[in-house]
């Protein structure tokens, strides 16, 4: 049976087979999501062949510190990039082998034997790492997350995670990599090699010179996990378990190495006692509904989703990140409506029809099957799995990690049965994948919170929790709000006066000594604003919606199949700028200068969403002809936002990119009553091959963002990696600082 293009069909037991395809249980050979089922790619055919071979080396090392001879070999390193053991050619294995017969038999066996979890557990997705806070005793605080099938896991004992680190030892890398020119003459990124990495057991990743667990001074601590919550699905049960982590700082940097039920070692870093951390921010972590990710994959890379990945895993290996920050759409749900059991649902054509439409059993259970397998397989898949189990995440949602606009539409339809079911599910699973919280065990109140970092706002209108924003130690100077943007939106409201409340009572209390202060919100709040595009698509005079409403001209694309309004008007109300935000956007920007000017602290804000890279400039107005700009140091109303979006989904249309490119350039006067002046930093004075740039203002390319804090000036150091060349996984980087509030208090 065929309905709305897709092909539904009955299993034995009588219930449909779902779109999302049902995730199997990994083999432990799998651990990190190295073996890369293919499920993203819509192509079976094989990736594009590797470029050709430079003289990549790297050293085998012996547990006492041995070095062997130095290996080069592109082919046999480009296999660890895809995932596919398989895909290393039997010369390229044999190359390996005879330099690995130059070590000892101990050293041999070591080095290739794979680490077997004892008692043994199927794993479903992780280990996941997620990053809470560090407490005013010194004390990092973080925890793991893994999701096993209840059918082949052994739960007695229960599973127990163990970490280990050596307050004596600073943290090194786990491995560094130098590239050549190759035979081309081009300089190859790092798109075929991503190089041992301790969650791949295909990879034999040798020890290393002072791994914690060689050390006489390590310490060790096992943390048996919690049981947080059981998912029931056709396949059986499968539990979400929760590891605690709690590791005391040190006067140097640490690699803490841990496991699960004795098995594979992996590692993540934290930062000393004193240190401003070094983290990694993007967004927009997957591709839109007609998006080919073939067209986003180089050579040697087994899908269009990993070589962005792969570059933020390459600045992680040369100097490690200790946080991991998700500032929203870390992976898109819209696809849940193409479940077989919501189609009745999708193909009601009276949008009032639809709105009163009944949840029924069979739906609810679709849903929670769609988010479950769908998590599992986007978390532990390819090199996005590599990055979730070695870099502690921040994550807070935006839309699509629900469905597409949820929270922007009109109250009749975020009240509708269906939808509002998509939304609280869609937060349920935000919640426990993300952010490892399961309301129903941790319950709302911040002051016996497991996680310290989580502020507990409103409750959400449409989805049967409050929000959930994250407030978290980035290092002395420097602390970073995720602020949750979607559990209370509405199409009137971002954050209600109740978020609001609790967010700025929580600020408040932060010590006198920070300097730099980020806001996380999704969608940037200093961006060009598209409001004649919004008062054409909302008029009832528009064409173009009036003959897609009855599918004239083959205009149906043109309005969405939820309330028949115009496609894009979903986004454009879910902006800052948006004409119904307006009021509540120039309040805030007046709440975090009158903070800033107390606190003596330098506001930065952080976004996502656009799908390209921009920064935007909120300063201090100065009136009159020929008068210079405050110096940004001592202008307690200049902030940047800083645009970085999207790390795997394509960027718009050219045509979008030039007009919101012209946008950039415009004089708005929104603010002019709060003394203050927007704009945009022309921060792209060259393209990323060198050549002029189509806009100086705003960059359509894939990219993400490394944060730093530099000693030297005090600033705050974005930097902003853009795709050089689409699918090869090499970036470039553009700079933007904050600088330190330099201003009198």
């Amino acid at each position: 049976m065929k309905k709305d293009g897709l092909n539904l069909k009955e299993g034995p037991d009588g219930l449909y087979t779902p779109v999302e395809p049902t995730v199997q249980p990994m083999q432990q050979t799998f651990v990190g999501g190295f073996a890369y089922p293919g499920a993203h790619s819509s192509s079976s055919t094989p990736p594009p062949p590797p470029p050709p071979k430079d003289d990549y080396t790297y050293r085998l090392q012996g547990p006492n510190g041995y070095k062997g001879s130095t290996l080069s070999q592109t082919e046999s390193i480009s296999s660890y990039a895809t995932g596919n053991s398989n895909a290393t050619s039997g010369s390229s294995m044999t190359y390996i082998t005879q330099h690995m017969a130059k070590l000892s038999a101990v050293e041999r066996s070591r080095n290739f034997t794979v680490a077997r979890m004892n008692p043994h557990l199927q794993l479903m997705a992780g280990p996941l790492l997620r990053y809470d806070t560090v407490d005013q005793d010194g004390v990092w605080h973080g925890a793991a997350l893994v999701v096993t099938a209840d059918a082949g896991s052994v739960y007695e004992p229960y599973p127990t995670l163990t970490y280990t680190w050596d307050p004596n030892a600073n943290a090194q890398p786990m491995h560094r990599r130098t590239f050549s020119k190759s035979t081309t003459g081009l300089k190859r990124g790092p798109s075929i090699d991503l190089g041992p990495h301790p969650a791949d057991p295909y990879s034999t990743a040798f020890p290393t010179q002072g791994d914690s667990l060689d050390s006489p001074a390590a310490l060790s601590q096992d943390e048996q996990g919690q049981e947080l919550w059981v998912y029931c699905g056709n396949g059986g049960t499968f539990t979400f378990w929760r590891f605690m982590i709690h590791v005391p700082l040190t006067s140097h940097e640490m690699r803490v190495t841990y496991m699960v039920n004795h098995g594979q070692h992996l590692h993540f870093f934290v930062p000393a006692r004193n240190q401003n951390m070094r983290w990694a921010a993007f967004s927009c972590n997957g591709f839109s509904a007609g998006v080919n990710p073939d067209e986003f994959r180089g050579p040697g890379f087994a899908s269009g989703y990993d070589p962005v990945w792969s570059d933020l895993l390459e600045k992680h290996q040369e100097e490690p990140f200790h946080a991991l920050v998700g500032g929203g759409d870390q992976l898109y749900c819209d696809a849940v409506i193409r479940e077989p059991e919501m189609q009745e649902w999708v193909n009601t054509q009276k949008p009032d029809k639809r709105m009163a439409f009944q949840m029924t059993q069979e739906m609810a259970f679709a849903i929670d099957r769609f988010f479950f397998n769908h998590y599992c397989q986007v978390f532990r898949s390819g090199a996005f799995a590599r990055a979730n189990s070695s870099i502690p995440m921040v994550n807070m949602l935006d839309d699509h990690d629900l469905i597409d606009g949820f929270g922007s539409y009109p109250d009749e339809l975020m009240r509708s049965p269906v939808f509002r079911t998509i939304g609280s599910r869609g937060y349920f699973f935000f919640l426990l994948f993300q952010c490892f919280i399961n309301v129903d065990v941790d319950g709302t109140d911040e002051r016996i919170h497991p996680f310290r970092s989580t502020v507990i706002g409103g409750q959400g209108p449409w989805v049967p929790f409050p929000s959930h924003s994250i407030l978290s130690y980035m290092g002395p100077q420097v602390y970073l709000l995720a602020l949750d943007c979607r559990a209370e939106r509405k199409k009137e409201q971002v954050c209600s006066k109740q978020e609001y409340d609790a967010v700025f009572r929580r600020i408040d209390q932060l010590p006198s000594v920070i300097e730099h202060f980020v806001m996380l919100t999704g969608i940037p709040i200093a961006y060009p604003r598209m409001v004649f595009l919004e008062t054409a698509l909302e008029s009832k005079f528009n064409p173009l919606v009036a003959l897609g409403r009855n599918g004239s001209l083959g205009l149906s694309g043109f309005v969405n199949k939820f309330n028949a309004d115009a496609e894009l008007l979903d986004d454009l109300n879910d902006h800052w700028t948006a004409k119904s935000h307006k009021r509540e956007r120039n309040w805030l920007i007046e709440q975090l200068q009158n903070f800033a000017k107390v606190k003596h602290a330098r506001v930065s804000l952080l976004g996502g969403d656009v799908h390209c890279a921009a920064v935007g400039i909120l300063k201090t107005l100065v009136k009159g002809k020929n008068k210079q700009d405050l110096p940004p140091a001592i202008d307690y109303r200049y902030m940047i936002n800083v645009v970085s979006s999207a790390i795997v989904n394509t960027p718009p249309p050219n045509g979008v990119l030039t007009m919101v490119g012209t946008l950039a350039t415009k004089t708005h006067r929104t603010l002019h009553h709060m003394d203050t002046d927007e704009s945009m930093m022309p921060v792209f004075e060259v393209d990323t091959d060198g050549s002029a740039p189509k806009s100086k203002y705003i960059m359509g390319r894939r990219n993400w963002c490394s944060v730093t804090w530099d000693p030297a000036s005090g600033d705050l150091v974005f930097d902003i990696r853009v795709e050089k060349r689409k699918g090869y996984g090499e970036t470039v980087g553009y700079i933007a600082r904050a600088p330190p509030p330099r201003w009198s208090p």
